[in-house]
């Protein structure tokens, strides 16, 4: 690749001539509009109710008592199981997620009672709770996983509750889906 020849006198001469009247930039008086704000889907609430009254009201499936396995999940006695099948399957979209890492048992119990209170008062209703795998802890044993199961189920606001997939955490993490607000 050629590079280009430098500039003669007279270009440069031409240039400064050309603009001598310019004046510097002043940057202080920049002004930078803020990005517009994220796009919110028009219908999300109607979807999420649509998928919220499929799912309690469709025939339970052969395909999901097969499904499951030893994977950490619950479901809250009368509703159906198909609500189970499609939060393990990621049909519900996660809307906000709470990390555990770090926290000992009292912390992680009052930092989930707040997270769960917040996301109800927001109208969250499929949440990520990350409670680690353990391998932190005394004889790496998952004790914040095991809490945060009991928790969760004695929460009358906590519809069903599953393991992450891979890809979310996997064993190191719930997903849990929450009733709507009244």
């Amino acid at each position: 690749m050629r590079r280009p020849s430098p500039p003669a006198d007279d270009d440069r001469i031409a240039f400064r001539e050309a603009v001598a009247d310019a004046r510097p930039l002043n940057w202080d008086r920049f002004h930078h509009e803020p990005p517009p704000p994220p796009a919110i889907p028009r219908h999300s609430q109607q979807d999420a109710a649509a998928a919220l009254a499929e799912t309690l009201h469709s025939p339970d499936l052969l395909d999901l008592q097969l499904e499951g396995g030893d994977e950490a999940s619950w479901l809250r006695p009368g509703l159906s199981r198909s609500v189970l099948r499609d939060l393990r399957r990621g049909r519900w979209v996660v809307q906000a997620k709470l990390d555990l890492h770090g926290m000992n048992r009292e912390e992680a119990r009052l930092s989930v009672a707040r997270f769960l209170h917040e996301c109800q008062h927001k109208d969250l209703r499929c949440l990520r709770i990350v409670h680690g795998k353990g391998l932190g802890s005394p004889g790496r044993e998952p004790i914040l996983k095991k809490l945060v199961l009991g928790w969760l189920a004695q929460k009358r606001e906590v519809l069903a509750y599953c393991q992450a997939r891979a890809a979310e955490g996997g064993a190191g993490a719930v997903i849990a889906l929450l009733a709507a607000s009244k």
